[in-house]
């Protein structure tokens, strides 16, 4: 017995140096870090399909690859060590080397390009004529990231905004993952849900001390997010996503008590928190901002509205009527679910081009530095350029030894290299998105080459090349200059819903939204199929 309870050390070798924690034998690397600062990304909740949790082992006991690990990783992965941190058992002490580890939140200033509502201002202003400022805070509380604005709301303008990484992810990379794992326990949903109000107060206090901004003086504080997000933020009703039976319903996402939100996050003892009601189970308050903050039902009918993410949602206007839906892309969208995958941030390859030779690729990386991974729009430019040099078949296979090898799209100390499964993964997201534009478009009636305006929203879309997306089939072939690149316009709602008496607006798209569960549709899975093809969309 003595011998079983005994104890071993896992060394840990990172970019940021050297760990060390100890551990007892009969739990995978994987579980061993799951009470630790250094969580490993899982879109699976750890049983080893999604290949996200990859990690090397330089040296000790461990159990052989296992059916997953073979069939996920390549030989030349294995051959290096590599392995996924939830198949593998150490019996020993161990050594392995992590590269991508769940980062505690850091957070960034908004870019100053953001997307920002029309009507409002988003010059930065002094407030020291100010003796008690009222401020307000809007909150997009995506599955991936956290953007936050701090607004001054008598002149109506932004003070300050954070953008970070939502540390949820270690308990899935997509919502229903997250969702399973928050069933399983109500201390498990309580985890989940802290994770993310605590990375909102981590943010609200990083962006306040940028100023010297008072959170006494916060006053309003107003959140939008899809569905998930949202029931897991309030640890309220997140068990009914998984039954399709709620997915066309409202689903009720109001916290039992904000008192302790307001404690934490030390804003006024009578501020406002105010959680945007999602329209139906996977059709979250995001999208419905996203909607506000383009005008989108202002304009001409065919209007599409595309909010690209782990959850992407998708809006059609045809003149009278909003036909709305959800599709699960999953996480590769945003750089996520794809070995060589990153977020948009600092050291994300972001554009590639190969100038008619694929072997001299040209990339473009966010911040200009050394390049760790790809981002979504890195990843479409990268397998355009492949279609376009003949190395990638229409059906997403690759010619010659890249079948079995990767293309590598840049070699050094930890080459960076799309695989098979990669191409796979992005092939998926990519016809759930076609599927459901086709999907709306038949229930408005309207045929593709009526599509008038697309709005590309989201993180993914602030680099897109609008060119390489059509020639794959991610966007409809309509003029380009008719796709704006928006970027990520569901902070910009929830700042017109802060700043401004939009709830009359707000009612009037409930009332003409109309809600399509693309999974009852019988005609989905042949236009899931026929989109998986990496070509244009038909607009006939």
């Amino acid at each position: 017995m003595e011998k079983d309870s005994q104890s071993f050390v896992m060394q840990i070798v990172m970019t940021d140096g050297e760990h060390r924690i100890s551990f007892l034998p009969g739990l995978s690397i994987h579980e061993i870090l799951a009470s630790t600062p250094l969580r490993l990304r899982s879109a699976c909740g750890g049983i080893g399909i999604c290949g996200q949790c990859l990690v090397g082992v330089e040296a000790g006991c461990v159990n052989d690859p296992t059916p997953n690990e073979l069939h996920k990783l390549a030989s030349d992965q294995l051959a290096q060590g590599m392995r996924l941190a939830c198949q593998v058992r150490p019996c020993q002490n161990v050594r392995i080397r992590i590269e991508r580890s769940v980062p505690q939140a850091s957070w960034r200033s908004l870019l100053e390009d953001e997307y920002t509502p029309f009507d409002l201002s988003t010059q930065s202003i002094s407030t020291s004529t100010q003796k008690h400022p009222s401020y307000g805070v809007a909150v997009d509380l995506g599955t991936t990231q956290i953007r936050l604005s701090l607004w001054d709301m008598k002149k109506k303008q932004r003070l300050a905004g954070r953008v970070g990484l939502n540390p949820q992810s270690c308990f899935g990379t997509d919502v229903l993952t997250r969702l399973v794992n928050a069933s399983e326990s109500p201390d498990r949903m309580r985890e989940i849900g802290g994770l993310a109000r605590d990375a909102i107060g981590g943010a609200l206090r990083d962006m306040l001390s940028e100023g010297g901004w008072n959170s006494q003086a916060i006053g309003h504080i107003m959140i939008v997010g899809n569905s998930a997000m949202l029931a897991l933020l309030a640890e309220r009703n997140a068990h009914l996503l998984l039954h399709p039976e709620y997915w066309m319903r409202e689903i009720n996402c109001q916290p039992d008590d904000t008192d302790s939100w307001r404690r934490s996050w030390e804003c006024h003892e009578s501020a406002v928190i105010e959680i945007v009601q999602p329209l139906a189970g996977f059709v979250g308050s995001d999208l419905l901002a996203g909607v506000l903050a383009t005008q989108l039902t202002q304009g001409a009918a065919g209007s599409l509205l595309i909010d690209f993410g782990t959850n992407s949602e998708i809006a059609l206007w045809d003149g009278m009527q909003l036909w709305v839906t959800s599709a699960a892309g999953g996480p590769a969208f945003e750089g996520w679910g794809i070995s060589c995958g990153m977020p948009a941030e600092p050291g994300a390859i972001y554009r590639a081009d190969h100038r008619g030779d694929s072997s001299n690729l040209q990339i473009e990386v966010i911040g200009g530095g050394q390049a760790c991974g790809v981002c979504g729009s890195g990843l479409v430019d990268i397998i355009g350029s492949l279609c376009q040099s003949g190395e990638l078949k229409r059906n997403g296979l690759f010619t010659g030894n890249l079948g079995h090898e990767g293309f590598c799209i840049l070699k050094g100390s930890r080459d960076i290299v799309l695989y098979k499964q990669d191409v796979d993964m992005f092939q998926r997201a990519k016809a759930a998105i076609g599927a459901g534009i086709t999907c709306l478009l038949k229930q408005a009636d309207l045929y593709p080459r009526e599509i008038r305006r697309v709005c590309v929203c989201g993180a993914f879309g602030r680099f897109l090349n609008v060119s390489n997306a059509q020639a794959i089939g991610l966007l409809p072939g309509i003029a380009p200059e008719h796709v704006e690149l928006c970027g990520n316009t569901a902070l910009a709602g929830a700042e017109m819903l802060l700043c401004s008496d939009n709830t009359s607006i707000l009612k009037s798209l409930r009332r003409k939204a109309r809600i399509i569960n693309m999974s009852s549709d019988p005609i989905y899975e042949n236009l899931f199929i026929e989109h998986l093809y990496l070509q244009p969309i038909s607009m006939d």
